[in-house]
């Protein structure tokens, strides 16, 4: 059965000639890997993808998760990949060797989640969240630690999650009331609830083991006392043997989408006897979970990325199939005894089409270069370097989480559209697509936090060097582009958007340095729409430049199609979407304050 969800040739196309993944297998970390055996691990996983997770994705949606008896049930289908993924060891490919993981580049890790979210939305989650929680205990947590939970949690006999959210605070993470209450032995006693919390239960793992967020009591208010802290579903008593630790499923939260991946609500310490094991240092489990929380960012962003691209795929496929209408001829008439032809040669069709490739594309690209930031972090030698590529990172991260998100919610709403009727019917997938990616915008913060976290933090970080340090990664990308004559004007207009940028930001800087904050960040989500765009528009042009340079030396190992698409998805990107920063930063520089003073009334 053809499998029509993701473009390998393309996937690769970025990860090799795009972003140069294969000149991070030379250094020490990556070094016993090579293309060929990177090759055969992404094919692996797009077999994996083909039999085990996409014929079960509508079924999932069809036979959701369910709460039954204090616990959870998800589809029988589990089973299997939970076997599977244990026996690939798909929770550790990023980790150390020591540590029991694969040691992959970071980009590799990204591109086997990509492939397998796209077959199936609702079940990598199960994988990247144990993984989550497993790297914060090899992080931060004791020797003793290590050795209970991570080897189980590498084979996914166990699972994992992260605990964060409580239904007075949400995303006010200050706001949290689980409690820690310190005894004689080595552990807390927990107390509280956490709500929200994706892949909290299933019943094809023996246990599950929860980072959770509590307050030590006698600590400091707001997030300077909140740590942090192990908390098993079943903890191990003496012998190894696991027994109850009062970590109670209490619900499931029935959503609009993503109904395999199971969304409940925990309650520990009914009985006072719930254990949690300190992670770290007391008070300082919200920077510890940052961690998690911001690797789940680039994550959600992937994520969403991927469903987009499962959407563009099942819309593309109908529109070549699916006949309706007639061209229109010279005299702007239609041939009634002419056959329909195809709908994808329709000019409409065709722009939602490329609305979504570029949108599916430029955020694929995004995520790959946040992965290579993350690895020349790791690997780099010197410390310059290191925060040099640090500090990338933490400014594309938020960017890396919202557009794909944002703009794959526009891209899969296209899908449903070309579809027409049909796109609205349960029949066909793209309706569930819409459904599945409309909380990406919201997981791991929503859209209005990443953009807080972008202007108010990683803007202005260390006196604005991380956008500086930006500006000159995208200038290398615009004098590669000059040196073709037909992306010449496409390098003009990134670089007119570099200065648009600066001037965005001198405008608004003035509030932050007079102390009006609230000035300064009122609009912080439309500087993301506007920033955003930038910067996939950067993507777009590297890719061009990639393409146009296979093409002249004649070196590629795809068709000249396969490369003038890539450059031709580019012009369309800047016609139709990078145009748009124009508008975006008149409104981001306007002097009217709409929506501060005005009161409620209004509405």
């Amino acid at each position: 059965m053809e499998n029509n969800y993701v473009s390998i040739d393309t996937l690769k196309f970025l990860l090799y000639n795009v972003h140069q993944t294969e000149d991070l297998l030379s250094r020490d970390r990556f070094s016993d890997y090579d293309k060929t055996a990177i090759d055969i691990f992404l094919d692996s996983i797009k077999t994996f993808s083909d039999t085990a997770l996409f014929p079960y994705i509508k079924d999932m949606d069809e036979k959701p998760s369910y709460f039954e008896n204090g616990s959870i049930k998800v589809h029988p289908q589990f089973e299997n990949i939970i076997k599977l993924g244990g026996e690939m060891g798909i929770v550790g490919l990023g980790f150390d060797y020591n540590d029991g993981g694969l040691q992959l580049p970071s980009a590799i890790f990204h591109a086997a989640y990509f492939i397998m979210e796209a077959a199936n939305n609702h079940v990598s989650g199960y994988f990247g969240l144990t993984a989550g929680a497993a790297n914060l205990i090899l992080s931060f947590g004791s020797q003793k630690l290590k050795d209970i939970y991570v080897p189980n949690m590498l084979d996914l006999t166990w699972g994992g999650t992260m605990c964060l959210t409580e239904s007075q605070a949400g995303s006010s993470l200050s706001d949290i009331k689980t409690t820690a209450t310190p005894t004689n032995e080595d552990y807390h006693l927990i107390n509280g609830q956490k709500i929200f919390i994706s892949a909290g239960d299933h019943q094809f793992s023996n246990n599950f083991v929860h980072l959770v967020l509590a307050r030590i009591k006698g600590a400091p208010s707001g997030i300077k006392g909140v740590s942090l802290f192990v908390v098993p579903k079943k903890r191990p008593d003496k012998n190894g043997e696991l027994i109850y630790n009062s970590a109670d499923i209490v619900g499931e939260f029935e959503k609009m989408g993503q109904k395999g991946y199971c969304t409940t609500h925990i309650v520990f310490g009914d009985n006072n006897d719930c254990r949690g094991w300190l992670v770290g240092e007391p008070n300082k489990g919200l920077s510890y979970m940052f961690q998690m929380m911001n690797e789940a960012r680039i994550a959600t962003g992937r994520m969403g990325t991927a469903i987009a691209s499962a959407a563009y795929y099942a819309s593309l496929k109908y529109a070549n199939e699916r006949p309706q209408g007639r061209k229109l001829n010279s005299s702007g008439q239609k041939n009634i005894e002419e056959e329909q032809t195809l709908i994808i040669n329709h000019p409409d069709v065709k722009r939602m089409l490329f609305t979504q490739k570029a949108i599916v594309e430029g955020s694929m690209s995004l995520i790959f270069q946040t992965s290579n930031y993350s690895d020349k972090e790791i690997t780099s030698t010197s410390q310059e370097d290191k925060e040099k590529y640090n500090l990338l990172l933490e400014l594309l991260t938020p960017i890396a989480k919202t557009y794909p998100a944002e703009k794959g919610i526009e891209s899969t709403s296209n899908a449903v559209q070309i579809l027409g009727g049909y796109g609205f019917c349960f029949d066909f997938m793209p309706q569930q697509y819409y459904r599945d990616i409309r909380i990406i915008s919201l997981y791991e913060g929503t859209t209005g936090i990443q953009s807080l976290d972008l202007l108010g933090r990683k803007i202005t970080v260390k006196n604005g060097k991380a956008l500086k340090l930006l500006a000159e990664e995208i200038q290398q990308t615009i004098n590669s582009a000059n040196n073709y004559t037909n992306l010449k004007p496409y390098a003009t207009m990134l670089l007119e958007n570099v200065g648009l940028v600066q001037k965005v930001i001198s405008i608004l800087m003035p509030h932050a340095l007079k102390g009006n904050y609230e000035r300064f960040l009122a609009d912080a989500t439309v500087f993301m729409d506007f920033l955003g765009t930038i910067v996939v528009g950067w993507q777009w042009l590297k890719t061009a430049s990639t393409a146009q340079e296979i093409l002249e030396k004649n070196v590629g190992n795809q068709s000249n199609a396969f490369y003038e698409s890539k450059i031709h998805t580019m012009k369309f990107f800047y016609t139709y979407e990078l145009i748009k920063t124009k508008g975006l930063a008149k409104t981001l520089m306007n002097n009217e304050e709409l929506t501060i003073s005005v009161s409620k009334e209004v509405f």
